[in-house]
């Protein structure tokens, strides 16, 4: 029950929801021509009210007398809180008494409640007491929302108490959020299974909780002014949940000064940066050493099939090319210009480009932003949208787009073509990100630099990758995000079509942004980002090596169709790993049906162990791994292989991976196309076997149990976002 105050939004006022905002709007007017921005308890009471938020029945009474006579009416026991626009937090100036019964107790009560405040706060206003009917019980959660300064509005919940403030235990989600992810945020707290029920008590009404985090997301996104929202403690008992206490803070909305690009238009600007027809190079140098002459070598010894223009007023010819003053000069279109001068010469080469109309300018000099130059970065950027010109970088080692053999780059050439796009905003990451593909051989559809992003960022290169037929995978090295929300919903079109991985730097929280309230205070930025891009259906690599090898492995492996993961083993120790490993990484182990058991027994010998997993032992000549494999293969309840092997002189690891290679090849030439994975335990032997392996659609490790069902459990988490699997 609610008190008097605004109406629900969805009920009997003329106009319905729209009424109710404009109510809340006017309220929260009012509040601002006071000078204030926390609402009082009444005035906070009458939002929840308007966004259906359960409250206990309560109202403000002026002295003693009339707190008695609220308390008779609303029914005992009471709890009486002080409202005051200058106390912030009632609980620590003592404003707070509860479980007050009786007209003598409610007297006492409000007589303290009033001397703690003063003796707290001597200047405080104080406009009376708040008699709140006491909630009979349940689980203590918190319900809140706060401004996150990379996504916006993000919706908190936890559970009450000694958890959410010992442990941090709170989840979030970008708002408004619709009901099945509020539901899939009361399974992602460390402390859920409260929720289910323990040791035989009633379950709270999880219903009842997703409604209200649906409620308190709206109302976040409702109202951008809305800096804080709390709940806290809300009350989730069996038959509903009831917020007991509600904190609202008033700040400003965050304003975008960026320009908006559609789709359409990134498309359009992506397209003439990665599939470019021509590329001039601003700072083009005869002179090794120079950057200028490492950028142009490598267009030149690439091999790029499109029109290659140096550009260097001081110089005829570079490279045994014509050479042009400025690009304005350059006779025909230009698609992409890449700078290799001094940072303080950008601007005015970049006017240039502008008369031009150059589409795109690549930034490779630093001296920008980064070393506190943020006058001359942001002249930079001023130019090039007054001439619409998408600036990628500066402070970036360059980009290579390997099917159109441009590598426009003053770094080591990469010309290896494949499906896999990687991005990093740090040079040193971008050559580790070589280094791995050529150490591995894993084929590259583009590698971008990002640097510091002053326009082109991640959400347009997704917007690009997308649709990019050549790309498979992307990865991502991320240090920040420009517009989060942004990113959010490139990342969502593209998890629809193939998968995201991206690697987060600055795992640990920078601290509380919004002490004032508990939810600000436990919203560190690395939870929230791991959260969101989950809700995104991201996948977020732990580490760099982590996220190189779901980049290679995720276009290697075929999308699951069910949860049934079996492991054959040659080895019970590695099973128990594998199986631990797989557990982990939120795969479930197949519970083998009886037929299935008796079928894997009739090819082990009598001291091997079917069930799951499947130990065929490790004396076991190449016959018996065939027949195996063949059989978790063929039977459509098997949905994921994963293959322990052991190093036996009686099948060496080519014959091991030879014969799995065929075996699998076979099956996906009858249409039976399932995710296979595989580590190898042995000599140096089996790395030359798990190279085979990966050439062949398996994603093979050797010395490992923990990567096969790491890359496993990442093409699980992909197909489960892009709604493949439920």
């Amino acid at each position: 029950m609610s008190g008097d105050g605004v109406e629900g939004v969805d009920g009997g006022v003329p106009g319905g929801r729209e009424a109710a905002r404009e109510r809340v709007r006017g309220l929260f007017a009012a509040v601002r021509a006071e000078g204030r921005a926390v609402l009082t308890a009444t005035e906070a009471e009458q939002v929840a009210a308007a966004y259906g938020i359960p409250t206990p029945a309560q109202a403000l009474a002026g002295d003693a007398d009339e707190a008695v006579e609220l308390a008779e009416g609303i029914g005992y026991p009471v709890v009486l809180k002080v409202v005051s626009p200058d106390v912030v937090h009632k609980t620590d100036a003592g404003g707070v008494v509860a479980g007050v019964t009786g007209a003598d107790g409610v007297r006492a009560a409000h007589a303290r409640v009033l001397a703690a405040v003063r003796e707290h706060a001597p200047a405080a206003r104080i406009e009376g007491v708040q008699v709140q009917r006491m909630v009979p019980g349940g689980v203590e959660v918190l319900i809140g929302a706060v401004t996150d300064p990379t996504f916006g509005k993000v919706v908190a919940f936890g559970l009450g108490g000694v958890l959410v403030e010992a442990l941090g235990d709170l989840t979030f989600r970008l708002a408004p959020v619709t009901p099945d992810e509020a539901g899939s945020m009361l399974d992602s707290v460390r402390a859920a299974e409260v929720l289910r029920g323990v040791r035989g008590a009633a379950p709270p009404d999880r219903a009842a909780l997703r409604e209200l985090i649906v409620a308190v997301s709206e109302l976040a996104a409702d109202f951008p002014e809305l800096a804080e929202i709390d709940l806290n403690p809300v009350f989730a008992a069996p038959d509903g949940a009831t917020a007991a206490d509600v904190r609202l803070l008033l700040g400003e909305p965050a304003g975008r000064t960026a320009p908006v690009h559609t789709p359409e238009e990134i498309l359009a600007s992506m397209r003439r940066l990665m599939e470019p027809r021509s590329v001039a190079v601003v700072g083009a140098s005869d002179q090794p050493g120079k950057i200028g002459n490492s950028v142009l070598r490598n267009l030149v010894d690439g091999g790029f099939e499109g029109e290659i223009h140096p550009v260097n007023p001081k110089a005829g010819q570079v490279l045994d090319r014509k050479a042009y003053a400025s690009v304005c000069d350059v006779p025909a279109e230009i698609d992409v210009a890449v700078f290799a001068i001094p940072a303080a010469l950008v601007p005015a080469a970049l006017e240039e480009a502008g008369r031009k109309g150059v589409p795109n300018a690549v930034l490779i000099p630093s001296g920008f932003a980064e070393t506190g130059e943020v006058e001359l970065q942001e002249r930079t950027v001023e130019i090039a949208r007054r001439h619409g010109i998408r600036l990628l970088g500066p402070n970036i080692y360059g980009y290579y787009a390997p099917w159109q053999k441009l590598c426009a780059t003053f770094c080591t050439p990469y010309d290896v073509p494949g499906g896999v796009a990687l991005t990093s905003q740090s040079g040193g990451i971008g050559m580790a990100v070589l280094g791995y593909a050529r150490s591995t051989g894993t084929g590259v559809s583009a590698i971008v630099g990002l640097g510091n992003k002053s326009d082109v960022d991640e959400d347009d290169l997704l917007t690009w990758f997308a649709q990019d037929a050549h790309t498979r995978c992307v990865a991502m090295h991320i240090e920040d995000l420009k517009d989060g929300r942004a990113f959010v919903r490139a990342a969502r079109e593209t998890v629809r079509r193939k998968p995201v991985v991206v690697l987060k730097a600055g795992r640990t929280a920078a601290g509380s942004r919004a002490a004032g309230s508990h939810t600000g205070a436990l919203a560190g930025d690395d939870a929230v980002y791991d959260d969101v891009l989950r809700q995104a259906g991201v996948i977020r690599a732990p580490g760099l090596h982590e996220m190189l090898e779901y980049a290679r492995a995720l276009p290697v492996l075929p999308a699951p169709r069910g949860e049934n993961v079996v492991v054959i083993t040659g080895a019970g120790g590695s099973g128990v790993l594998l199986s631990d490993a797989l557990v982990e990484a939120g795969l479930s182990l197949m519970e083998m049906p009886d037929d299935l058991d008796a079928a894997f027994r009739a090819l082990i010998p009598p001291f091997g162990a079917a069930g799951n997993p499947v130990d065929i032992t490790g004396g076991e000549p190449p016959a018996t791994y065939e027949a195996a494999i063949r059989l978790g293969l063929e039977d459509d309840r098997v949905h994921a292989l994963v293959l322990g092997y052991w190093h036996t002189v009686v099948t060496p690891p080519m014959v091991f991976a030879e014969l799995t290679s065929r075996v699998v090849a076979e099956a996906r030439g009858r249409g039976i196309d399932k995710p296979v994975v595989a580590s190898l335990a042995g000599d140096t032997e089996v790395e030359r076997a798990c190279a085979h392996l990966f050439e062949n659609g398996i994603a093979a490790y050797p010395y490992t149990t923990e990567k096969p069902a790491a890359v496993l459990g990442a093409k699980y988490r992909w197909a489960r976002a892009a709604g493949l699997l439920p």
